[in-house]
């Protein structure tokens, strides 16, 4: 199956495209723009979403689940959210062979229903803070659609907070960012930048949004994460107030947050290789896959031993047994590191004679040989080393492409160099000293297709006494420019 794939050097994006379809993660589907995860994509976003969800409840939401169609009107009571999304919108006008009275849109992102309930349910500060997620779909009609990475109809969890003051909503946004950079790098092993959105890049209807942004090995980014403090705007636009610890009405205050299926299009993107998929072992749905290697005279003894050792193992690890006659052991190779699974052991006529197996690390292709009653430690540990190489690989790729272009010029053949699929391309992160101007911003977009990913915390003290790059003038901020997906 591994020549199947193609090279990342002759084309990232059919290389990419090749492993999702290859590795059995998502097919396209009969609409146009959607996706269909299969079984191996989903547990992915299985693990993913139980390891989320378990760092949501930590920090003390509920789960609830909102309509999939909201009243085309409730849209419209947030002007900046309508227009943002109106060009995504999917709009349903009849129903029971019916015209509605009301169009109703399937949702792009549910503020608004939410903020409609919230209504309902928040009199009081006794009733704050409300701290709600949901596990859903949504649908936004994208123009150009790529497997996990922007569909027509997606999986995501999005949360939706009301707080009794503006520093308690504030607080919460970046609580929740917080959590999606630790697992991002603690189970994705992805290292990401953390930072605030400009106005031209931040969430319809947000006050402000913070971000986290990870570099692809294309060198471009991609947005893996967001948290929004919306302030006060949906809370006005459908009237929430709540009674004060002094008895007056006040506006509450929101946030909301999300991360989607587009992270399994990250982990593709960080880490694999072109042999296929590579997983970080916390978010492999197969752990460790046991190939036992026989002849018909080695057989019985071999697969019995093999099964034995796997019962042992199963209490650990997530593990699967390949007792499939009818391959030979070298496509299953390279079938189990098409799948990503971080560990391989094989077990063969001569292992068993000396009581012990080979292991075989799917990061580094590093073979060891291993008594079998060490394996299980062995494995353990190994689990950890490939979770802890994959995040130094990746945090040493984006370093040696982080860049600090000292003039205009510079940045925009950062950008734009030949062979934008290549991966001797340039690119990357640029930092660079901003003027703070959306002019400026503009140009850059326009010149180099780069935009700016984040504004780093802290970034207008560094700022301070330095020129734009781009402008020449006092910079007012430290920004992060790549272009992205």
């Amino acid at each position: 199956m591994a020549e199947q794939i193609t090279k990342r050097s002759t084309s990232y994006s059919d290389w990419y495209v090749d492993i999702v379809l290859r590795a059995q993660l998502a097919d396209y589907s009969p609409v146009k723009g959607s996706m269909v995860i299969r079984p191996r994509g989903y547990a992915l976003w299985e693990r993913m979403q139980q390891a989320l969800d378990r760092m949501f409840k930590e920090t003390g939401h509920s789960n609830a689940y909102f309509p999939l169609l909201i009243p085309e009107s409730f849209l419209k009571k947030e002007a900046e959210h309508v227009e943002g999304f109106a060009p995504e919108l999917a709009v349903v006008t009849h129903g029971g062979g019916q015209e509605l009275e009301e169009p109703l849109v399937i949702r792009p992102t549910s503020e608004t229903i939410i903020w409609s309930m919230y209504k309902k349910w928040i009199q009081s500060y006794r009733d704050l803070p409300l701290l709600i997620n949901q596990w859903a779909n949504v649908v936004r009609w994208e123009k150009r659609t790529r497997l996990f990475l922007r569909s027509t109809e997606f999986l995501w969890q999005e949360g939706h907070t009301a707080h009794e003051t503006e520093q308690e909503a504030r607080d919460e946004t970046l609580q929740m960012l917080d959590v999606y950079k630790r697992f991002a790098e603690e189970y994705m092993a992805m290292p990401v930048r953390t930072g605030v959105k400009t106005e031209s890049e931040k969430f319809a209807g947000a006050v402000d949004t913070y971000a986290i942004e990870a570099l692809m090995q294309d060198r471009r980014a991609l947005q893996a994460g967001t948290s929004h403090f919306l302030g006060q705007n949906f809370a006005k636009a459908f009237d929430v107030q709540y009674q004060t610890r002094e008895g007056s009405l006040e506006y509450v205050w929101a946030t909301s947050w999300g991360v989607s299926t587009r992270l399994i299009g990250a982990l593709i993107m960080a880490h694999s290789d072109d042999s296929g998929l590579v997983i970080p072992p916390r978010l492999a749905p197969t752990e460790v896959v046991l190939i036992p290697i026989f002849r018909n005279k080695t057989k019985e003894a071999v697969l019995e031993a093999a099964r034995t050792l796997a019962r042992e193992l199963r209490q650990e690890f997530r593990l699967e047994l390949d007792t499939d006659e009818n391959s030979s052991p070298g496509w299953k190779f390279a079938e189990w590191e098409m799948r990503g699974v971080p560990i391989r052991v094989e077990l063969g006529p001569r292992d068993l004679e000396n009581n012990q197996v080979t292991l075989v690390r799917r990061d580094t292709g590093e073979k060891e040989s291993v008594s079998i009653t060490a394996v299980a430690g062995r494995i353990r540990s190994l689990l950890e080393e490939i979770q802890k190489n994959l995040f130094d690989r990746a945090l040493a790729f984006r370093e040696e492409n982080t860049h600090r272009p000292e003039t205009w010029e510079d940045m925009k053949a950062l950008f734009n160099g030949t062979g934008s699929d290549d991966q001797a391309a340039p690119g990357g992160f640029a930092l660079v000293p901003w003027d703070g101007d959306p002019a400026t911003e503009a140009l850059v977009k326009e010149e180099t297709k780069a935009t700016i990913r984040v504004l780093p915390f802290g970034n207008e003290e560094e700022a301070r006494g330095k020129t734009c790059v781009i402008s020449g003038k006092p910079a007012r901020h430290m920004a992060v420019f790549a272009k992205s997906y």
